[in-house]
């Protein structure tokens, strides 16, 4: 009888040999980070890659860590960034942007040095999400708890507008035609912004799907693709906003990425699982894989140079007993044990 740890290794060596075979999704490099502080939200949320550069933004904590995206080599840090989320990159102005909740401000820093160029305060409340948009050469930023976009000069380093939205919101994508779309996780729907005129034009509901978080888009076919919190994939067009598949995804995700090359949209889920569909037609989606990653693993970046996906995680402790106050607390994020899981082929 082959003894039950032997069996094990054999299983996982024929399933990945399996998935090389086929063209699956594949973990393909851990890259440590560890930190000393724990928690669950907060202590990291969004990534970052630029493409050309080969660099990798990781926001966690007090700071934001740059790594080398083919090697995981650390680069530089990016600091002080309390309460850190997310990251935003102009590479003709050689300035980068990230969203700090703690002092509600955004950081310009040098894409460089690395170093911290100004601050520039106040945005809206725990200022999350934040995208250039190179259509208007603007800076658009999220506010998840008092439901408005802040919106930026990056030239000037600079507040230039706010448009008021509504809701708790998350991520941002453009279609770049003078088009904004917002998550708002409370209300379902994808709120619609004129980036010209700078005005709320439509929100979209989403119904059956519920709880938006992640969003990507497809720009050549015009479809939305966002995560939601009851597991399913809207995908809705972004013309109509009429909701034309409803994909089921792994629960519980944050992030969503769509790679063109390959026409593949994926989900990354805090319960240890990285959703992948593919687009075979603009109203139509497959499931093609459920990755197991780790618990935790719920934010996602995209190389669209080598299609790899990156996802931050770490080591969990059990989850504290439920209170009045916080009927359903996470798992707390063990210290010195966070890293970035590269998913591969």
């Amino acid at each position: 009888m082959i003894p039950r740890s032997a069996l094990l290794v054999l299983l996982a060596v024929c399933s990945a040999r399996l998935a090389l075979a086929s063209g699956e999704s594949r973990v393909v490099a851990h890259y440590p980070i560890g930190g000393p502080l724990s928690g669950v939200r907060g202590i990291y949320d969004y990534l970052r890659v630029d493409p050309q550069t080969r660099r990798l933004y990781v926001a966690h904590g007090q700071a934001v860590d740059v790594l080398n995206a083919d090697t995981g080599a650390k680069v530089g840090t990016i600091a002080p960034a309390p309460g850190a989320h997310g990251i935003a990159l102009v590479p003709e102005l050689g300035v980068g942007f990230t969203t700090n909740a703690g002092p509600r401000e955004v950081a310009m820093f040098d894409l460089n040095t690395l170093k911290v160029l100004k601050s520039i305060r106040y945005t809206g409340v725990k200022p999350d999400a934040i995208e250039y948009d190179p259509h208007t050469r603007r800076v658009y930023v999220a506010n998840g708890d008092s439901g408005d976009v802040t919106v930026i000069d990056p030239a000037a380093g600079s507040i230039v507008a706010t448009v008021q939205l509504g809701g708790k919101l998350e991520a941002i994508a453009f279609d770049g035609n003078g088009r904004m779309f917002v998550n708002a996780e409370d209300k379902s729907v994808i709120h619609v912004v004129d980036t010209q005129a700078l005005k709320l034009v439509a929100s979209w509901p989403l119904d059956p799907a519920e709880g938006p978080t992640g969003l990507a888009i497809d720009a050549k076919t015009h479809r939305l693709f966002a995560a939601c919190g009851n597991e399913k994939l809207a995908v809705v067009d972004s013309d109509t906003g009429a909701v034309v598949a409803t994909p089921t995804v792994g629960k519980d995700p944050d992030g969503a990425a769509f790679d063109p090359e390959r026409g593949l949209i994926y989900t990354s889920n805090l319960e240890g699982t990285l959703s992948v569909i593919h687009e075979d037609t603009p109203n139509s989606y497959r499931a093609v894989q459920t990755l197991p990653t780790a618990y935790g693993a719920r934010t996602i970046a995209l190389d669209p140079a080598t299609g790899r996906v990156f996802l931050p995680s770490g080591q969990f402790g059990e989850a504290a007993a439920p209170t009045k106050e916080n009927p359903e607390p996470r798992r707390p994020l063990l210290p010195n044990t966070f890293e970035i899981l590269v998913i591969g082929r």
